[in-house]
């Protein structure tokens, strides 16, 4: 909201009345915020949001359990939408403190730091977003690697041409309607052509050995591993380089790779790979395997590995637009991915797991909100 606009002011009683999945309203100090949209986003589930609906969170974005990130708050105020009026009608307000005596959560009164942050201005940012992004983050120079770790709530808009711009795009069911048929047929003639027992390894010398057709699960289960390790391998190095100031192309290629994913995180079009720019990669995965083994254990190899790859993006768009049940496995990896996004990008780069994180030492500490 800008400062020259007055802010509404809005009564406890009309606050309160907004405590449902279709408007949902919560207060930091004496600031108002309609954090309706954000439910599903939220990495502690939406329950923990409506339970606290009408309600003041400083306690909670302050913790324990965590204190919530600057860029977490930074975030909120994207959804701020007023002020409260502590002087309205007495009635209401003692009808809105009797309900609130009722809940579990006990309200601070104190002002929240949150109050203190700059609220986000898409109309003054460092870049035009009424202009095409892609070729303009190049100049931000030293600028860029901030500004990128900066999360917006909206959508980017990359290129001018609309079939570029549509080409960057995909929903995210079209990854396993296309992957996911190539995927059961590279599993069904792996399967058949073991099952010929013509498959050998080191067939050239005196100590070849048969690859049999049971083996087939365990080398699908090996590609499955091979890929977390790419997967994290790509996110860390290609994913997160740190492109030099004064290099416009490596910083737009890296605001095309992954750069806008920080910038904008929840822009849902863009939350998995399109097929035609994924199978570049594959295609030259398949040539990898196919020419380091035989052909057979080779394909074994991709195929597991491939059925890792859309494991791994249906995780990514869950973890950003999913509601997981608390404590569940798909729960603690989606607070880990957010916490990656806010505070952590320079560590928690595995997405469908964090195996390889310990081994790495980029393991975000528990409590580090």
């Amino acid at each position: 909201m800008s400062p020259l606009v007055p802010p509404r002011f809005f009564s406890e009683m009309e606050v309160a009345r907004h405590s449902t999945k279709d408007s949902c309203w919560v207060l930091l100090g004496m600031r108002v915020y309609d954090v309706t949209g954000f439910l599903r986003m939220h990495p502690g589930g939406e329950a923990l949001i409506l339970h606290r609906s009408g309600n003041d969170i400083s306690l909670e974005m302050e913790g324990p359990p965590h204190r919530h990130s600057e860029n977490a708050r930074r975030w909120m105020e994207q959804y701020y939408i007023g002020e409260l009026d502590r002087d309205s009608n007495a009635d209401e307000t003692q009808t809105v403190r009797e309900r609130r005596k009722t809940q579990e959560h006990t309200v601070d009164e104190e002002p929240s730091p949150l109050s203190k942050c700059s609220q986000v201005d898409l109309e003054t940012d460092l870049v035009d977003w009424r202009k095409p992004l892609a070729w303009q983050v190049g100049h931000l120079g030293e600028k860029y690697d901030t500004w990128v770790h900066q999360p917006v709530d909206r959508p980017i808009r990359l290129f001018g041409n609309e079939f570029l711009e549509a080409s960057t795009k995909t929903s995210w069911y079209m990854v396993p309607a296309v992957w996911m048929p190539l995927v059961f047929y590279l599993c069904w003639y792996c399967y058949t052509t073991l099952a010929l027992e013509t498959t050998r390894l080191f067939a050239s010398t005196d100590y070849s050995i048969l690859v049999h057709k049971y083996s087939f699960p365990l080398m699908f289960i090996m590609g499955m591993v091979m890929w977390t390790f790419i997967e994290y391998c790509i996110h860390r190095f290609v994913f997160h380089m740190r492109p030099p100031a004064h290099n416009y192309y490596l910083i737009t290629i890296h605001f095309l790779l992954h750069g806008q994913h920080h910038k904008s995180p929840y822009d849902g079009s863009r939350l998995v790979f399109p097929p035609g720019l994924a199978s570049v990669m594959i295609g030259s995965f398949y040539l990898l395997l196919t020419k380091a083994f035989p052909e057979t254990l080779g394909v074994s190899l991709f195929v597991g590995g491939l059925f890792g790859y859309v494991v791994y993006d249906m995780i990514h768009y869950y973890l950003h637009y999913g509601s997981p049940q608390r404590n569940s496995y798909l729960y603690s990896l989606k607070a880990y991915h957010v916490k990656h996004h806010f505070e952590h990008q320079r560590a928690g780069f595995g997405i469908s797991t964090t195996l390889w994180d310990h081994p790495f030492n980029t393991v975000i500490p528990e409590q580090t909100f």
